[in-house]
């Protein structure tokens, strides 16, 4: 990479303050990979259309395939490895393990964060706004009763 299609980029990242030098035309995703070993957020339409590299960019949900690294500048980032705090899994988390949620989990980091964004706006989503706001998630094994099943718990436990 020549120096003048790459620069330094700051941002805080599942609560701690990074940096990394990026290239212009790099992609969030290949940066949380690269530089910090974070493989949560996974590439796999690369056009932002199933949601498996959603990550959270100052709270709101983005397709991390899409996103240019260059943009993180300043930015607070929260990845699915960010939620758990002190060993303890966040309680989105925990619900989607406890209604079994997911079959191959290849897809299921991305259902997680799309739901920290979702309760963040409607902590009582009714069972259409849950299908709505996760539309842009796809799951190949064909979860979706019980990731709506894990929603709703989540939406119970983050009340509680």
């Amino acid at each position: 990479m020549s120096a003048r299609h790459e620069r330094a980029v700051a941002f805080t990242l599942n609560g701690r303050r990074v940096g990394a030098t990026v290239a212009t035309h790099e992609t969030i995703l290949e940066v949380l990979q690269r530089e910090f070993g974070l493989f949560g957020a996974r590439e796999s339409c690369g056009q932002g259309l199933c949601g498996c590299c959603t990550l959270l960019v100052n709270g709101t949900a983005v397709s991390g395939c899409l996103y240019f690294a260059a943009f993180a500048d300043g930015a607070e980032l929260t990845t699915v490895e960010g939620l758990a705090k002190n060993g303890e899994l966040h309680p989105i988390q925990r619900a989607f393990v406890e209604k079994s949620g997911f079959q191959c989990g290849f897809c299921t980091p991305g259902f997680i964060l799309m739901t920290k964004e979702l309760l963040s706006r409607h902590p009582q989503p009714t069972e259409d706004e849950i299908r709505h706001y996760l539309s842009g998630n796809l799951c190949r094994c064909a979860a979706y009763p019980d990731i709506i099943a894990a929603v709703k718990r989540a939406a119970e436990l983050m009340r509680a």
